[in-house]
């Protein structure tokens, strides 16, 4: 079969099928000869192992109406095989960003058309709290519009299954199949309201007290602690500041601009609290209350940025490493002071986050399950192991952290509770957040991560990062800053080769996915991955040293900085 050329693609699209708006905005696109022709048809936009991200516009490789209502179809054709004889349900939430609460009334159209109840929210809700939903209402599965933190012509399309976490083998390539099966002219989109069940504030209620049932030990200074919190205009403005409240903090400041919702994100550059740039306004308020910690969120809510006073009495954003490391060891050390470690207890974490994790595991007698990038790989391993072994908490190093398994993804609502406690409880001991960070390197060893991003959009880009990603794979750095290279793992072809013994070990304990990680003889741990939703591909890079005191924090510090310049340096990053 002949592959049709962009042009042809483009003119199917001016069929009677598709709307006039539609129509309207291709014939333009043909008709001025515009350079986004080629980009928004050249391809069908990827619907992968967790949804789709995108621009929006208009295209096979676009987020609209037809490439929402394809991937909503082929999930409604696909649940209706799995639950034959049922009256399937699917909770629907959506985020702050342009056309997303639109977004949310056509896929819910949809799936009413195909007789699926639709639970729906009245207005923008975090991520999280739609996975805490499809449990806690027993939903069939779940649906949010959102494109995370991406720039703000982008939005996107989460799937969930019945147990709250993302979808997974097998239900992930079956419902892409369906999906793609599915021609335009073939979806549904005269819904039934009557199918539809609108929810809101009360079921805020009921994730707020989850959140604070599962993420708050003690009851110590919390009066007495400064908060800064920051929405980013995104949709914890309706979650955080009451969670915090009802939980018992007094001392809440709100950056007022950026608690307005919107998908313009006016006030920053890039609406990701992992960047210091996007939490330079909470920073600011900071000087002015004298916080003592401050805390930011992601669009839709299940990313958390924390900064906190470091030893110079400065505002610090910590990395998600950082983070992660002090609300796993806190909760750990509470966990241990009240009985609850029997042996068969686990953390969970990921191939690209610091392993620290698994010396903090040792340390506490528990597991350290790790899965490949993203948070529906620990939800898998909740679901796995459910009845055999107790899920404490599960984190990974872009800025996600998860607190018991009452929600099967990142979230940042319960993670803030948890880390005000934290900081609370360190204020009223007499030290910081950060100190008691160093505290915890003393015990495990001290980390340190850099993440080393190289952006290349398009379709050239994505070409360009293929092959870096082949050229790294064939041709594998014999030495990285200075040490040698004693293992190189390849989740792509599930190998592990050990250098000293030249020999390639079976590694099937982890589904295959383009990853390359290698190892050093001193520890220094390099990942290399194409990012799955944005065009680029990332080096994850973690050095590690011992740390014998507090006073020798800072100049061990900037010796594992400099190492990980000398790993950009050797591996031409740029």
């Amino acid at each position: 079969m002949l592959e049709l050329s962009t042009l042809e693609k483009a003119k199917l699209w001016l069929q009677e099928s598709f709307d006039k708006e539609t129509r309207d905005a291709v014939q333009l696109l043909i008709e001025s000869n515009s350079p986004d022709l080629e980009d928004s048809f050249y391809r069908p936009l990827e619907f992968g192992t967790g949804g789709m991200r995108g621009v929006m516009g208009v295209g096979t490789n676009r987020l609209n109406k037809y490439t929402l209502g394809q991937a909503t179809q082929g999930l409604a054709n696909y649940m209706i095989s799995q639950f034959p004889d049922e009256q399937i349900s699917v909770a629907i939430a959506y985020d702050v960003r342009n056309n997303s609460k639109e977004f949310g009334k056509i896929v819910a159209d949809v799936f009413t058309a195909n007789g699926i109840k639709v639970l729906l929210f009245k207005n923008h809700r975090p991520t999280p709290e739609l996975s805490f939903t499809v449990r806690d209402k027993k939903c069939h599965g779940g649906i949010v519009l959102t494109a995370s933190h991406n720039p703000p012509e982008y939005n996107g399309y989460k799937v969930y299954w019945n147990d709250g976490a993302q979808i997974v083998p097998p239900h992930d390539e079956a419902i892409i199949r369906e999906v793609y099966s599915v021609k335009f002219d073939e979806i549904k989109f005269s819904g039934n309201d009557d199918l539809i069940e609108w929810i809101g504030d009360e079921q805020d209620d009921v994730y707020i007290d989850a959140c604070i049932a599962n993420s708050t030990y003690l009851d110590v200074g919390k009066g007495n602690l400064n908060i800064v919190f920051t929405s980013i205009h995104g949709t914890t403005y309706a979650t955080v500041p009451k969670a915090l409240e009802k939980a018992g903090f007094k001392k809440i400041d709100l950056v007022k601009e950026q608690m307005i919702p919107s998908g313009n994100f006016p006030t920053v550059a890039s609406p990701n609290p992992e960047e210091p740039a996007a939490l330079e306004m909470a920073m600011d308020l900071a000087k002015i209350t004298n916080a003592d910690i401050v805390i930011g969120t992601d669009p839709d809510g299940d990313r958390l940025g924390i900064a906190v006073r470091n030893l110079a009495g400065e505002i610090q954003l910590l990395n998600g490493n950082q983070c992660n490391t002090i609300l796993t060891y806190y909760i750990l050390e509470q966990w241990k002071k009240q009985g609850k470690i029997t042996g068969k207890e686990f953390i969970g974490s990921t191939i690209v986050t610091s392993d620290i994790f698994f010396d903090i595991a040792q340390k506490f007698d528990v597991d350290c399950k790790v899965g490949l990038t993203g948070f529906k790989w620990i939800g898998k391993m909740i679901r796995d192991f459910e009845g055999e072994e107790k899920f404490v908490c599960g984190g990974e190093e872009s800025f996600g952290f998860m607190t018991g398994d009452f929600v099967r993804d990142k979230d940042s609502c319960g993670s803030i509770v948890l880390a005000c406690e934290i900081a609370a409880w360190c204020k009223a001991n007499g030290k910081t957040m950060y100190e008691y960070l160093i505290e915890i390197y003393q015990e495990t060893g001290m980390y340190y991560e850099g993440l080393i991003n190289i952006v290349r959009k398009g379709r050239e880009g994505a070409v360009e990062i293929e092959n870096m990603m082949k050229r790294f794979r064939e041709n594998p750095p014999k030495e990285i800053a200075g040490s040698s290279v004693a293992e190189v793992k390849d989740f792509k072809e599930q190998t592990n080769f050990i250098v000293a013994e030249n020999r390639k070990a079976v590694m099937d304990d982890i589904p295959k996915s383009n990853v390359l990680i290698y190892y050093t003889a001193d520890g220094t741990k390099v990942c290399v991955r194409p990012s799955g939703t944005e065009p680029k591909i990332k080096f994850y890079v973690s050095v590690k040293t011992q740390l014998s005191s507090k006073e020798d924090f800072e100049p061990t510090l900037a010796k594992l900085e400099q190492k990980i310049e000398a790993v950009r340096r050797d591996l031409e990053l740029g």
